[in-house]
């Protein structure tokens, strides 16, 4: 099943059960992929969820989608579109809106499932909408303060909670990056748990389970 009334085309997978006002959870993918990469998860989560993957806006060629481009050129490397950027990020938390209107779910139990650029997105989605989501899944990505709020710290993020895992030999984004995100989120008293795996850009079937049994306990 997908809907494409919505702002943003995505597929779900309904919870099991006459489940009425499901907790809700979005997966946001990342640069190159699309809608498919991070729904073959969702049969193996919590069967009560209500499962949303979304597809990025832009298409790429041949084929794939991204949140915002990523330029590489022979002198800085590689850098990000911050304006393109920031339009997904609103663009994200006005589909979460959409999302929680069309869909028998709960507006108060919204958790962002990311990968790499949906991690990143999600990080900025919740910090600063942090009345539109409770729990974060941050897979291989890292924080990036060009998309924050300047008045973070005049915030209600009492509600929020993070799940953050990075590969510890990951060739995309260095986990160095991802490091960071806990003592960032700790300064702003932001509940979070951090964890590594020894692998690259991706995740370990020990990261699956980690995470699953992390929700579990928070829908």
């Amino acid at each position: 099943m997908n809907s494409q009334n919505l702002s943003l085309f995505h597929i779900t997978r309904p919870p099991k059960g006459n489940t009425s006002k499901a907790p809700l959870l979005i997966m946001l993918h990342g640069y190159g992929s699309d809608e498919n990469d991070l729904f073959s998860f969702a049969s193996e989560l919590p069967e009560e969820l209500f499962v949303i993957s979304v597809r990025a806006p832009q298409a790429m060629q041949p084929y794939g989608n991204a949140w915002y481009a990523i330029y590489f050129d022979n002198t800085s490397g590689k850098f990000s579109d911050t304006e393109q950027a920031k339009v997904s990020r609103d663009l994200i938390a006005q589909f979460i809106e959409e999302a929680v209107t069309a869909y028998d779910v709960d507006k108060d139990n919204v958790t962002l499932l990311g990968f790499s650029q949906g991690t990143i997105l999600s990080y900025a989605v919740a910090l600063n909408y942090p009345e539109k989501v409770k729990n974060v899944i941050a897979l291989s990505g890292y924080i990036n303060e060009d998309i924050l709020p300047e008045d973070l710290n005049k915030k209600d993020y009492s509600s929020l909670d993070f799940y953050c895992s990075h590969g510890s030999v990951d060739q995309v984004i260095p986990v160095e990056w991802a490091r960071k995100a806990k003592p960032f989120l700790d300064k702003l008293s932001i509940k979070n748990h951090y964890s590594e795996f020894p692998v690259g850009h991706g995740v370990a079937p020990q990261n699956f389970f980690e995470l699953k049994k992390w929700l579990e306990k928070r829908i």
